[in-house]
């Protein structure tokens, strides 16, 4: 395959992962935890089958469509309006985030399934990191931009990006030409992961991201097993 022509084909492999997502109504942001998210679509609070269905639409339209946030937010009023929902935090923030990170891990999930192409890998055998144009950078994410790995690298297993909330980061293929033009005459050596001994967290890894969301939608959807439970019970409890 063509590496100019791999990427430039239409994201088919965004709209795939969202759309082989399975409905999980939910209480809190943590009901689904981790590698979870890559099989389950939730909002947080949205506990009702024909509210959260409304809102997996209107994610799906974004993602399918190019939709703005602008033109999700209408979508996200209306939806607010038909079930009187009652949700936590402002409207600008809240509909954001609920765009954000849903375009966010369904791209970075159909990246990963692209970057790692047998005939791309082929010939760009490694992953670079690249720091995202955020307001206020974190530091740790900062430091690992330029970061060039083996694409098989185990770093990649809980810091393929995004790493946390509104985190915009990013890796890009990369092969010999790259490493030359970093001037390195081989793949870096991972760095030392600082884990937070409290939480099992890495350092620079927002609570419930450290975990490669094209790696997760890999896996079958036993792990969303305990929450099909509790969400069968609050559906039933709908009727």
């Amino acid at each position: 395959m063509d590496l100019k022509l791999a990427f430039q084909q239409p994201f088919a492999e965004a709209v795939a992962f969202f759309l082989a997502k399975l409905n999980i109504p939910t209480e809190r942001w943590d009901d689904l935890w981790q590698d979870q998210h890559a099989k389950g679509f939730m909002i947080a609070g949205a506990n009702k089958a024909e509210l959260l269905a409304d809102f997996r639409e209107a994610v799906g339209k974004a993602i399918n469509q190019g939709v703005t946030l602008a033109d999700f937010r209408k979508d996200f009023d209306s939806i607010v309006k038909k079930h009187g929902w009652n949700y936590k935090g402002s409207r600008n923030w809240r509909s954001e985030v609920i765009y954000r990170t849903n375009i966010r891990t369904a791209y970075a999930a159909g990246r990963w399934q692209q970057l790692n192409d047998p005939d791309v890998l082929e010939q760009q055998p490694y992953l670079e990191y690249r720091h995202g144009d955020s307001r206020h950078p974190r530091p740790q994410h900062l430091a690992w931009d330029g970061l060039i790995l083996p694409a098989d690298d185990p770093f990649w297993q809980s810091h393929y990006p995004p790493n946390g909330w509104g985190c915009k980061c990013k890796v890009l293929s990369a092969g010999p030409r790259d490493l030359e033009r970093a001037e390195k005459a081989a793949p870096d050596l991972a760095p030392d992961l600082n884990i937070d001994p409290e939480t099992g967290i890495p350092d620079g890894i927002d609570k419930g991201w450290d975990y490669n969301v094209g790696q997760a939608a890999e896996k079958s959807f036993s792990i969303l097993e305990d929450n099909l439970q509790k969400a069968r019970g609050r559906l039933q409890g709908e009727v």
